[in-house]
């Protein structure tokens, strides 16, 4: 029988990381072309709101911990007493490596949407008449963050019901 505490704090860690992560996506650093006329020079200006780095990294570290508990309480699937054959045992194996790929896509999305959101604060100034290229974070790397942390919290919550039924 699968623990339902278990269950619910997976969730609720999971709903947690994905409303962070789209709140992120909303926040995001952006970033627009600025002429002086006096000095003659046109420079990006983004803005300095770095909450969407640290929504970005609460995602990431939330996803963190809801898959640490779930591989705690499956024991990783592969320590421990043996599952019992049958088609809850191949639906386990199956979301379990379902959910690790969707996982690890998560993670690295949130953690390079992160890095790369909070490196874009600064001025840059650039001289001529060539229009500067003010590069910002991608729209939507965050949302691809949010949108695995989704799958994952979906198939998380299947592989430790499948697991729960075929430990039996």
């Amino acid at each position: 029988m699968a623990s339902k505490v278990i269950i619910i704090l997976i969730l609720i860690l999971d709903i947690i990381a994905f409303g962070l992560a789209v709140n992120a996506e909303k926040r995001r650093s952006t970033a627009q072309i600025v002429s002086d006329r006096d000095m003659n020079y046109q420079y990006c200006r983004y803005n300095t709101d770095s909450v969407a780095t640290g929504y970005g990294l609460g995602a990431f570290f939330c996803l963190l911990a809801s898959q640490i508990i779930l591989m705690a309480a499956s024991r990783c699937l592969c320590c421990g007493k043996g599952l019992r054959p049958g088609g809850s045992r191949a639906c386990a194996t199956t979301l379990f490596i379902f959910c690790w790929l969707t996982f690890i896509v998560a993670e690295v999305c949130l953690l390079a949407a992160s890095v790369r959101n909070g490196y874009h604060t600064k001025y840059k100034v650039f001289l001529g008449e060539n229009p500067p290229s003010c590069e910002a974070l991608r729209k939507g790397v965050f949302a691809a963050g949010a949108a695995f942390t989704f799958f994952t919290a979906i198939f998380s919550e299947f592989y430790y019901i499948s697991y729960s039924k075929a430990r039996g």
